[in-house]
């Protein structure tokens, strides 16, 4: 041997580390170096000066979120209706998603942008005989005629706790103060209550007490299992897929606040166009200028409000036949078109949802403007319809009828436009597949649960926020058009409030028509 050793006389060998010896939910602390001494705990813990005096004051949103609460709660006397915030959503191994709370969370409490982790507004069924409700004493902090409403937070924990200095996802030397139970309490006008307290609260009455238990479906997995094990002997009631259809449809009017948060929104997306308007040189010049665009505007969501509300379509040429292209790695090229679809979600969680077409040199060419002007014709056909007491699926067919006589004039279509527009032919919809009108919210979908009869069979009201946005979309390989057609895609959205006698675009701001177009990048690019 090479150390002189015999068998006989060396060390009995060590048996080989088994994989499973460390458990592998506790790998990830290996490269953790936080020291773990009873020295430094002391320290780290004192010497902390005075918290700031809290400058929490009540959120404009809290009078409009009450009544909210109060309406939803008139559809579910007697139950408790549990709506959870949701918790972080792992990226990548121990890296999660910038936190967005569930919309229906946001707007039942007016909590939006980063707030609030693990947080369940839970609406308590008041007891007609008592007037009592889990949470306090009886009759206190009643919201509403049907039930109290209590949100349950993770506070902000104690600089003398370990959570303060060691835990990367919560703990305030790494993301932050959290705000304390006063401090969400005065903001929202809703009572607070530690997490900690959640499963009882939800189990008091459940079962024999003849409280049902509600839970939004797909928001919070942790409080869903909860939810299951506390109800498991439960009869059954009303559905947890009723109250997600509620919340829906809850949001199908807006309110004075919702509509402000939705100009908002729509004007800081309308200043984002103009800057992707500035930047389409250095996007031509860059071998991904498609994601020179989507940059341009994300940067200017994140400076002026919480995000995108959905990921960005920056499609040139071509690639403006695809939909939903989101890739955005291709080249921007002078001659052809770019379409912009993207919207500025602010702070609040509302988004705009604005589409435009843009000539990439700033000017369109005769066959480009051809198409442009048939899509902003049927556009300007639906809001001609998106009107108090018309269908909201009239919108729909008034565009439709557009494109389909326009597609019959330059001799695409092989049938006649009658036939084309019948329930039975419906062949213009080969260069339209997509709807024309989707409400818009806090979701850019939004009100994507409601009933057919309240969404597409509907009579339009005063309230709805909806976009509008025909297109026509030419793809390179389709042999049915002309060739000059080939590689053309124009889609034009824009959002509108319908009023008692009307309806307002509130995106008219940024130009529609062609000619308007063109002065308009000509005074952004100089």
């Amino acid at each position: 041997m090479t150390d002189g050793q015999t068998p006989e006389t060396s060390a009995p060998a060590q048996p080989a580390p088994q994989p499973g010896d460390q458990p592998l939910e506790s790998r990830g602390s290996n490269r953790s170096q936080r020291p773990d001494s009873r020295a430094f705990t002391e320290f780290i813990t004192s010497g902390w000066g005075p918290r700031p005096a809290t400058t929490a004051a009540p959120s404009p949103a809290a009078p409009y979120t009450a009544v909210r609460r109060a309406r939803l709660g008139a559809q579910f006397p007697g139950a408790r209706v549990v709506v959870p915030a949701g918790s972080f959503k792992v990226r990548s191994n121990d890296t999660d998603y910038r936190f967005r709370p569930h919309s229906a969370f946001a707007h039942l409490t007016g909590l939006g942008a980063e707030q609030e982790p693990d947080a369940v507004l839970v609406l308590h069924p008041v007891d007609d005989a008592h007037g009592d409700a889990p949470g306090g004493e009886d009759g206190e902090a009643v919201t509403s005629a049907t039930h109290r409403a209590v949100l349950y937070v993770r506070p902000l924990a104690g600089r003398d706790t370990e959570e303060f200095f060691s835990d990367s996802r919560y703990g305030e030397f790494w993301v932050g103060a959290r705000p304390t139970l006063d401090d969400l309490a005065s903001v929202t006008g809703i009572e607070t209550a530690h997490l900690d307290g959640l499963r009882d609260a939800l189990a008091k009455d459940v079962g024999e007490g003849g409280v049902q238990l509600l839970v939004v479906p797909d928001a919070d997995e942790t409080v869903e299992a909860v939810v299951e094990e506390i109800r498991a002997a439960e009869d059954a009631g009303l559905t947890d897929a009723r109250l997600a259809e509620a919340l829906s449809e809850l949001r199908l009017l807006k309110d004075e606040h919702e509509v402000a948060q939705m100009r908002e929104a729509v004007d800081a997306t309308i200043a984002g166009f103009a800057e992707v308007v500035r930047a389409l040189p250095r996007a031509t010049a860059h071998r991904r200028g498609e994601r020179v665009i989507e940059s341009t505007f994300g940067a200017h969501a994140r400076e002026e409000g919480n995000a995108v509300g959905y990921e960005t379509i920056a499609a040139s040429g071509e690639h403006a036949t695809t939909l939903h292209w989101t890739d955005n790695d291709g080249q921007v090229r002078a001659g052809e078109l770019v379409l912009v679809d993207a919207g500025v979600e602010v702070d609040s969680l509302y988004t705009a949802d604005v589409t435009r077409t843009l000539p990439v040199d700033g000017t369109f060419t005769d066959v480009q403007r051809r198409v442009y002007q048939a899509v902003l014709d049927a556009a300007d056909a639906a809001f001609a319809v998106a009107v108090p007491g018309n269908r909201f699926r009239d919108v729909h067919a008034a565009a439709m009828e557009v494109i389909a006589a326009r597609l019959g004039e330059w001799g695409l279509l092989p049938v006649p436009v009658e036939e084309a527009l019948s329930p039975e032919g419906q062949q213009h919809r080969r260069w339209m597949v997509h709807g024309t009108s989707h409400h818009l919210g806090l979701d850019v979908h939004d009100c994507a649960l409601a009933r057919r009869e309240l969404y597409l069979d509907a009579v339009i009201e005063p309230g709805m926020v909806f976009t509008i946005e025909p297109g026509l979309y030419f793809k390179s390989d389709d042999l049915l058009v002309p060739e000059e057609y080939r590689g053309i895609g124009v889609r034009i959205e824009d959002d509108v409030l319908i009023t008692a006698d009307g309806n307002e675009n509130l995106s008219a701001a940024l130009p529609r028509r062609p000619d308007d177009v063109e002065a308009w990048m000509a005074g952004l690019l100089g």
